[in-house]
C-alpha cells in the first residue's frame, strides 16, 4: 500500500474520539456505490474525484479535525494531501479505511 504524505489516524483512535463524542468531522472519498454498500454513521461523501470542485462545501468544517476515509486509506491520503494544501490543517487519513473499520471495529460494516 503506498504511504502519503498524510497525517493518519487508526480506526482504533478514531472509534475512541468517536465514543468520546469529540468535534470530529468523517468524510468518505468513496464513490456512491461503496458508500450505499457500507458507511460510517454521519459521514459526509464527496468522492476523491469530485472533491477539487466541492472542497467549498468543507469550509464550515475548516477549524475542526477532520477524518477522511475511503475503502483501504489510499484515495483519503490523496484527499488529506490536497485538504491540507487548501488550508484545512485537520483533515487526518483513517488508516486502513473503510476494510481496516469492519475487520477491527465493528464487523456489521459490510466488507466488499
Amino acid at each position: 500500500m503506498a504511504k502519503f504524505d498524510a497525517p493518519e489516524i487508526t480506526v482504533e483512535e478514531l472509534k475512541q474520539k468517536l465514543d468520546r463524542k469529540e468535534d470530529i468531522f468523517l468524510l468518505d472519498v468513496r464513490e456512491q456505490f461503496e458508500y450505499d454498500i457500507a458507511r460510517l454513521e454521519n459521514a459526509r461523501l464527496i468522492p476523491l474525484g469530485q472533491l477539487p470542485d466541492r472542497v467549498s462545501e468543507l469550509e464550515p468544517f475548516k477549524d475542526r479535525e477532520i477524518a477522511v476515509y475511503c475503502k483501504a486509506g489510499g484515495r483519503s491520503g490523496r484527499a488529506v494531501q490536497l485538504l491540507r494544501g487548501r488550508g484545512f490543517l485537520g483533515a487526518v487519513n483513517v488508516a486502513g479505511g473503510i476494510d481496516a473499520w469492519s475487520e477491527r471495529i465493528d464487523p456489521t460494516v459490510a466488507s466488499y
